[in-house]
């Protein structure tokens, strides 16, 4: 693995590469960063992770939506400067929730899928989070922080509301509230609660 890592000219954009992501079938999904350590986290797990050049930390794609990029293949170009990622992608790539990033012509609004204001992507996270939990998975980051215990996802949680409390832009605020949202749905699994607990339990208040 440390001589795969070695193949990149990590020294040409101070440690961190362009990845074009593309799936199996050849539609272009992404454009993304790596540095050395996510690279290897994705080598590593078979899941893509990536370098988020805004919050300069690795995230592993999907790791709060489960909208995972099963890595099948690795290619690098010609000046060893540029990697092309080849996956499987459970769910869209783009967070405006269209398949790929590049959905629209130069010129073209940008088109925001219609949001679902029920529960029902709560319900579905949190299913998934107890699966990970009761049936751990290799690669999986909650099953991850389920095999490192309370600590750790008490930690996560507390990073994630100081994360959106030092947010500033609009988006960055939405984008920190998901990961929060999720990290305590961890929690409360952990505790084995239920959302709908907490459900009722806001319904008693308003009465």
């Amino acid at each position: 693995m440390d001589e795969l890592i070695k193949k990149v000219n990590w020294e040409k954009n101070n440690g961190i590469v362009p990845v074009i992501v593309q799936d199996t079938k050849g539609e272009v999904l992404t454009l993304a960063y790596m540095n050395e350590e996510a690279l290897r986290k994705t080598l590593e797990t078979g899941y893509a992770h990536y370098y988020s050049r805004s919050q300069k930390r690795i995230r592993m794609k999907g790791e709060v939506s489960g909208n995972v990029q099963k890595v099948k293949e690795i290619k690098i170009d010609c000046d060893s400067d540029a990697l092309l990622l080849i996956v499987e992608p459970k769910g869209p790539a783009c967070h405006t929730g269209n398949y790929s990033c590049f959905y629209r012509r130069l010129g073209e609004p940008e088109r925001v899928l219609p949001m679902d204001y029920s529960l029902t992507i709560l319900r579905e996270l949190e299913e998934l989070i107890k699966q990970r939990r009761e049936n751990p998975k290799e690669g999986s980051y909650t099953s991850r922080l389920f095999k490192e215990g309370k600590e750790k996802i008490y930690k996560k949680f507390g990073e994630e509301a100081v994360e959106v409390l030092v947010a500033e832009e609009r988006e960055r605020i939405i984008y920190e509230t998901a990961d929060m949202l999720y990290h305590l749905l961890v929690l409360l699994a952990y505790n084995d609660i239920s959302l709908g607990e907490v459900m009722n339990e806001l319904r008693r208040r308003r009465r």
